[in-house]
């Protein structure tokens, strides 16, 4: 199809065709050589006196990149084995940079062009080999640095020293090698090399003052990527003899491990057909810190250059590590029902990698994103493969970390259902509830939570009905440390308790907003009710701690003994104690009961518990230490458990919680704790199943198999002689 002719009135007016030098373009055009002319902000890290911080840095692309081009030329010539040292000075004022090195230099003839001209320098020849046959590495490929930072410059002063011709010379390029002096060629004494002093243009960067801190960065930096190479800043030296490990180090001594570091030889062919060797030097640490929470970093670095953007050798080494770790746990993952994701890896790991290779590929020349190179990407493979097995067998501590992380996340997102759920459960009418009547002051409101049917037959009749309220366990409650939050909320026991108090899994608990403001626990006092308070324990401090600060959960302890005295009056005892204390009070006793739960209890001793002003109110002392102990009782691992419980000295238990008689009137006491209290408590009862007036006591053997717990024993029939397991029997 033919291109269709435009109609236009009058002339057109031309674009103005211009031919514009380097130095113009290089001024006035930085970015396309160096980078972003503007300051920008970098998350990077700045070296202490004998520490390193990360943070967000004021960083200048172009005017870093334009001292780091003098920088790199004097590694290059440290990769072709002839500078051992580099030094560097900054003038106080911070405009000034002076870059030494003792190379063996260049010949003086091209010093103009090197840092006049572009196109030109020594590394065209990516064929180019040492004398063993390996292609060189460098990081000088195009020929524009040096002559950039010379074009950018006010003042560029360079003197060579040539090692073969013994001879040196100095130019001085002023105002971007618009003027050029220079001095004669003359013999020197002392060492070879090159060096470079400048003051950046403020006309092309703005503001011509060199960043002191992100340069000694760069300096460091360098230190660490080349063991043995000595570097001088202002007059203090960095030597490092363990590379990039020691980095690591700096980060975290404690948390640094050295993954591997190698190096491979591969077969190449150059450009003109000719059998070359090329070799990649490797080394990656890793620093990892299982209590962050922050994402992960990657500290990277090719021939020396640190590569901020990441690249391909960013994206193989990732991949590769995670699917590794991922295959590791996917057994175990399975097992927990877990979902192990990218993060669960990778938060709070730091990786810091090192790759020394024949000519690198960069997107540009501000060298910060590596590209695609097919020998790489072998090698990346192979240093993987060799060393994740040592690795993993070195840090088992690291994948339960993962494990951990993937259980916090997945109980995370379980909570957030669960927020959910609770939002659309509190609507709904609670049919085993024993409401309290109050509807306005419901501060004032107590809910009992009580061990079976039975005890809310007892709880219905003498309660306070506009202030308490109640409802009934079916068992033993669910060990929540063990149950996932799904079962939590489908147990249907515990949906009807947070309903009825205005609780939600994933949400703190506001006092003010609760429906109860006291919730007591009431339970048989045997071992079984001891298990039941430790459970609920369990439930509400897992998921409301601040209940406990707060005072909420309370025990209320049901009598184990009813005492009637000869005039009909009825007296309570908790304990064997308290029972003994009576018996030595009051001479007239004309009944015991000992009641073996809730459901045996009579309405008056109902009306006992209720109206008691005082309760055991459960308190913790440090939060953590409950934690522990609460894992421990209840967690799934059995060894601390099985510890805890052939310890018997009470300091073994007594961190968890304690237990304080609280009561409106302002009385309180200490009492012991809850679970452990009344274990012990309930194992005493049970050797002791009679009490006489008399004060003789009838043990389980010789009560024989009958049950006596309820009969009547009066004055007559026991008098002071001793019952035998016949007589007992016949009874």
């Amino acid at each position: 199809m033919a291109i269709k002719k435009v109609k236009r009135k009058g002339k057109a007016r031309e674009a103005k065709i211009e031919s514009k030098d380097q130095r113009w373009h290089c001024r006035n055009r930085i970015s396309l050589v160096f980078g972003s002319n503007e300051l920008e902000e970098l998350e990077t890290y700045i070296y202490g006196e004998h520490s390193l911080e990360f943070k967000m840095v004021k960083f200048h692309q172009a005017k870093s990149k334009a001292i780091e081009e003098i920088l790199d030329n004097c590694i290059d010539e440290h990769y072709r084995g002839h500078v051992t040292e580099i030094h560097c000075v900054l003038t106080e004022d911070g405009r000034t940079a002076i870059v030494e090195d003792n190379g063996i230099g260049f010949p003086l003839s091209k010093i103009k062009e090197v840092y006049s001209e572009f196109r030109t320098g020594s590394k065209f020849r990516d064929e180019a080999t040492d004398k063993n046959g390996f292609l060189y590495r460098t990081l000088g490929q195009n020929g524009l640095g040096a002559a950039a930072t010379c074009l950018t410059s006010d003042t560029f002063k360079v003197t060579v020293r040539h090692y073969n011709s013994k001879k040196e010379q100095t130019y001085t390029f002023i105002d971007g090698a618009l003027k050029v002096k220079k001095t004669s060629q003359k013999s020197f004494t002392g060492h070879s090399g090159v060096r470079v002093e400048f003051v950046l243009s403020e006309e092309v960067y703005k503001d011509n003052v060199i960043d002191e801190d992100l340069l000694r960065k760069r300096i460091i930096d360098l230190a660490y990527n080349n063991p043995g190479l000595a570097f001088y800043f202002n007059g203090e030296k960095y030597l490092f003899k363990n590379g990039l490990y020691e980095l690591a180090q700096m980060i975290h001594p404690d948390k640094s491990s050295s993954f591997g570091h190698d190096k491979y030889v591969y077969d190449a062919t150059t450009v003109k057909g000719k059998k070359a060797k090329g070799r990649i030097d490797i080394s990656l640490s890793f620093v990892i810190d299982k209590s962050s929470e922050s994402r992960e970093r990657m500290i990277s670095f090719v021939n020396s250059s640190p590569t901020f953007d990441g690249g391909f050798h960013h994206d193989r080494i990732k991949r590769t590590f995670i699917n590794y770790v991922k295959d590791k746990l996917e057994r175990l993952a399975k097992r927990q029902k877990l979902n192990i994701v990218d993060n669960d890896i990778l938060t709070g790991l730091t990786f810091i990698m090192g790759i020394t290779m024949p000519n690198p590929r960069f997107e540009s020349q501000t060298k910060r994103k590596l590209v695609r190179d097919k020998q790489l990407d072998n090698v990346l493979e192979n240093f993987m493969t060799k060393y994740m097995v040592r690795f993993m067998k070195q840090n088992q501590n690291f994948l339960e970390s993962i494990l951990e992380r993937a259980q916090t996340r997945h109980r995370f997102q379980e909570l957030k259902d669960a927020s959910k759920h609770g939002k659309k459960q509190r609507k709904q009418r609670v049919e085993k509830l024993l409401d309290a009547n109050e509807r306005k002051k419901r501060e004032l409101c107590t809910l009992f939570i009580c061990e079976g049917d039975s005890a809310i037959g007892g709880l219905r009749s003498a309660r306070n009905k506009l202030y308490q309220g109640g409802i009934a366990l079916k068992g033993k409650p669910m060990n929540v440390a063990q149950a996932s939050i799904k079962d939590i909320l489908e147990n249907q026991e515990f949906s009807d308790i947070m309903a009825s108090i205005g609780l939600t899994i994933g949400q703190p608990a506001e006092l003010s907003k609760l429906r109860y403001s006291q919730i007591v626990f009431l339970a048989d006092s045997d071992v079984d009710g001891g298990h039941i308070n430790t459970l609920l324990t369990n439930f509400f401090f897992t998921f409301w701690p601040e209940l406990f600060e707060g005072g909420v959960i309370q025990i209320a302890k049901a009598p184990l003994f009813e005492i009637i005295l000869d005039k009909g009056e009825k007296i309570f005892a908790e304990t064997d104690k308290e029972l003994e204390k009576f018996r030595k009070k009051h001479k007239k006793i004309v009944e015991i009961q000992r009641n073996k739960g809730l459901g045996e209890m009579s309405p008056e001793a109902f009306k006992h518990v209720l109206s008691r002003e005082i309760f055991t109110k459960i308190t913790v002392e440090d939060m953590e230490t409950a934690k522990g102990m609460l894992s421990v009782c209840f967690g799934k691992d059995s060894t601390p458990r099985k510890e805890l419980l052939m310890d018997h000295s009470p300091e073994s238990v007594r961190p968890m919680v304690r237990t304080t008689e609280v009561s409106t009137g302002g009385r309180s006491r200490s009492r012991p704790m809850v679970s452990v209290g009344m274990e012990r408590e309930s194992k005493s009862v049970k050797k002791k199943k009679i009490v006489k007036k008399s004060g003789k006591k009838v043990t389980k053997k010789k009560a024989g198999k009958k049950k006596v717990t309820k009969k009547k024993i009066t004055k007559k029939k026991v008098s002071k002689k001793k019952v035998t397991k016949k007589k007992a029997s016949k009874k």
